[in-house]
């Protein structure tokens, strides 16, 4: 019998059977996971939010499998066909796979060949000959004959006694487990184009003729792979060694050979030996190896998709947790050529103060005019920065701000390219239209573009998290488990940075632990209605706002100004009792206390504890007594784009340039470069180092300096490097390609294809 979910979960997750327990009931209470990893570190022994997360994803799985189990025993129960050894292997089953494996021949399924057979009386036969493969097929056969039961003559008789057989053998739970092990460790699968697909499936030509270990396949290959045969490209097969090296052979394989060994076949010479050989072969070309590579490759499929949500999750992480410019008035501007530049400003706390549009480019070149009105806004509201989306006509409007800068020199504004991803969608959204009513779309985008400057993570909830666009291959995974992973990555974030209740948005207030958008609303009904909430306990008369939505969500709030000063920091109101220990001990009142770093460390925090909170409680306490509110986040910084280069025909090899990391994949990171298409960094050139994982070395947000090694303007691609010393040879003469084939020595290998430039290809997903 298998050891209980938690115990198993303690085992797989390194910790201990009470960590377990503990977070287990503290999430059936409803407990959420940032809740749990910051307020309740004495129950789960510290476990953080990652390893939460892994857990509650493992104890779902864990608690449809035995949901799962406990319905295959009814069902083979009810057939009259579980037995005590059945029942021993259904019960020790730790996978889903395992447990389905076993199930298979009891499984209620459409009336099959070897069914038909079985009703004609053909099973004897089929027993006898696997039996005693000393008897002859034929002479055994012509017993079965019988026209009234439809074996009209020997060759039928002996064809249902093989689908029988073929049946049996496929649904053997012990040989499946072999075979699957077998094809996982030695398994090849290969890819080749669709015939007549050549020029259609260009962006595919990577994988016209490609073969790789299956085990080897990683994730952004696969998705890539699927993506090809899903779009009819590709044609993809799960292939033996054995069988690529001699394709024509008619010799068995090693998993024809696992079949006959696992049944006892084997060629001796005797009557019945040739037909079972055949049955074998048979079993494994017709039942087994269709089966085992849609199997397989839905596995690898599934492993693809999870290390793609993860990459995603980890780089909208990034992107959530960048450094906020602050309070400072800003003025955002939404590049566009032909319909002008759309421009917003909003004040210190994001409040929209005025819009425009100005048109410096063509048609028009009203650039003089773009400048006055520039100008005249930024001394009407004081804007302190200049907020660029990183789109269309981008490096153009780059230029403008670079040159009201230039003239406008006591205004002392700043510049910064920002990334508009997911801009368009918040324009068009629901909430955009409630906030914005009388405002054009066009220009609701120009808002985001300037609070996204100020406070990333606060507007960026707005947007969905897929329509951010951080991840690779995206669109190929499943949308609902994408949805879910993203979500629980921004809840994560929010919760660690914290929400002041008297400014956040609805959308910003939904993510916080306890809430939902139901809420968030009744939150900001009754902050428009009241005013600002005075502190946290004035959270208990909104409206559905219950004691235990109190509990999970008031550490996360914060109370700026308010009656209690320990409102504004992420010490929870249940400890609050804790802190006036410690002022009683100290002597001293609560703004005193609150930075007094001198006292703070000298204290001895087993002097603080009690039944209810342990020492990590009350040390997380003196740390944020020392620093209340701290944001998790770094400092704000800016990059500096190269002037005069905006395009990919203004770049050389051999250029050094500042860019922002825009997207960090397994392969690589892509780094925005100025130039309106992003430049890829390959593994093997992010550092002098072996790079196992992209992001030990960079993240989404990173300022970094490349270096240009290769430009293809045909495919619009640009292979970048971090590692300075690396050699490139100038663009030949003439030529649309810049090519670098002699760089210095690559300390890992390239992706299948050829140069870094070419991963790029593998990389369709990442818009």
């Amino acid at each position: 019998m298998l050891p209980r979910i938690e115990e198993r979960i303690a085992q797989e997750v390194g910790a201990h059977l009470a960590q377990v327990v503990a977070a287990v009931q503290l999430l059936d209470e409803g407990a959420t996971v940032p809740f749990i990893a910051r307020y309740r570190k004495e129950a789960t022994g510290g476990l953080d939010d990652t390893q939460l997360r892994n857990l509650e994803e493992r104890l779902t799985y864990l608690r449809e499998l035995e949901e799962r189990r406990a319905a295959v025993l009814a069902s083979i129960a009810e057939q009259g066909k579980l037995t005590d050894e059945l029942k021993a292997e259904v019960d020790n089953a730790e996978t889903k796979q395992r447990l389905e494996d076993l199930y298979l021949p009891y499984k209620q399924k459409r009336r099959t060949k070897a069914q038909i057979a079985r009703e004609a009386g053909l099973e004897p036969l089929a027993l006898a000959l696997l039996a005693d493969p000393g008897l002859t097929p034929e002479a055994e056969a012509e017993r079965y004959v019988d026209a009234d039961k439809g074996v009209a003559d020997i060759k039928a008789a002996l064809d249902g006694a093989r689908q029988i057989l073929m049946e049996k053998f496929a649904e053997d739970a012990g040989l499946l487990g072999k075979l699957r092990s077998h094809l996982q460790d030695y398994g090849v699968m290969v890819s080749t184009l669709q015939e007549g697909k050549e020029t259609e499936g260009q962006k595919f030509r990577d994988y016209f003729a490609y073969s790789e270990p299956l085990k080897a396949v990683p994730s952004h290959r696969a998705l890539a792979l699927f993506r090809g045969r899903n779009e009819g490209m590709l044609k993809l097969e799960l292939k033996l060694p054995e069988d690529l090296q001699d394709t024509a052979s008619k010799s068995a394989n090693a998993c024809e050979g696992m079949v006959a060994s696992h049944w006892g076949i084997r060629d001796c010479g005797r009557p019945a030996d040739r037909w079972l050989a055949d049955t074998v072969r048979w079993t494994w070309r017709v039942k087994l190896s269709l089966s085992m590579e849609l199997e397989l490759f839905n596995a690898l499929f599934e492993r693809a998709e999870e290390e793609a949500i993860r990459v995603f999750g980890a780089n909208l992480k990034d992107l959530l947790l960048a450094a906020p410019a602050g309070p400072k008035a800003v003025i955002g501007l939404d590049p566009g050529i032909r319909t002008g530049v759309k421009v917003a400003v909003v004040d210190r706390t994001g409040k929209l103060l005025d819009a425009a549009t100005v048109y410096p480019h063509e048609p028009r070149n009203d650039w003089e005019g773009s400048l006055h009105t520039l100008a005249m806004l930024t001394k009407k509201h004081g804007a302190e920065l200049i907020s660029i989306g990183n789109g269309t006509a981008s490096r153009e409007t780059d230029k403008l701000a670079a040159d009201l800068i230039k003239r406008f020199p006591e205004a002392g504004l700043a510049k910064v390219v920002v990334s508009e991803a997911g801009a368009s969608v918040y324009s068009a959204s629901e909430f955009a239209a409630r906030e914005f009513p009388q405002l054009d779309v066009s220009l609701r985008g120009a808002v985001s573009i300037a609070r996204r400057l100020q406070d990333p993570l606060a507007e960026l909830v707005k947007i969905e998290p897929k329509a951010i666009g951080v991840g690779q291959y995206q669109h190929d995974v499943s949308q609902t488990r994408l949805a879910r992973g993203l979500d629980a990555v921004v809840e994560d974030c929010v919760n660690a940075v914290g929400v002041d209740v008297n400014t956040a948005s609805a959308p910003l207030l939904a993510r916080v632990s306890g809430l939902n958008s139901s809420l968030a609303a009744n939150i900001v009904a009754w902050r428009d209605d009241h005013g600002a909430f005075p502190s946290r306990a004035a959270l208990k008369e909104v409206p559905r706002l219950g004691a235990k939505t109190f509990e999970q969500a008031a550490g996360f709030l914060r109370i700026q100004g308010g009656d209690n000063p320990l409102d504004a920091s992420s010490v929870h109101p249940e400890a609050y009792p804790v802190v006036e220990r410690i002022l009683a001990e100290t002597k001293t009142p609560v703004k005193g206390l609150i930075g007094n770093t001198d006292v703070l460390r000298r204290l001895d925090a087993k002097r603080f504890t009690d039944e209810r909170f342990g020492l990590p409680t009350v040390q997380d306490i003196l740390k944020e007594l020392e620093k209340p509110g701290r944001d998790p986040r770094p400092e704000f910084k800016t990059a500096t784009f190269k002037d005069g280069v905006e395009s990919l025909k203004d770049l050389q090899p051999g250029m050094v340039l500042e860019g922002v990391v825009s997207n960090v994949a397994n392969f690589g990171a892509f780094v925005d470069i100025g130039v309106h298409q992003d430049g890829l960094v390959h593994v093997s050139a992010l550092s002098n180092k072996f790079v196992k994982d992209p992001r030990e070395v960079v993240k989404a947000g990173d300022i970094v300096r490349v270096k240009v090694l290769e430009v293809d303007i045909a495919r619009q691609r640009i292979a970048l490097t971090m590692r300075m010393s690396d050699e490139v040879r100038p663009q030949p003469a003439g030529g649309e390609r810049v090519s670098n084939r002699a760089m210095a020595k690559q300390r890992q290998p390239e992706p299948a294809g050829g140069s870094m430039a070419d991963a790029l290809a593998r990389a369709m997903g990442k818009r």
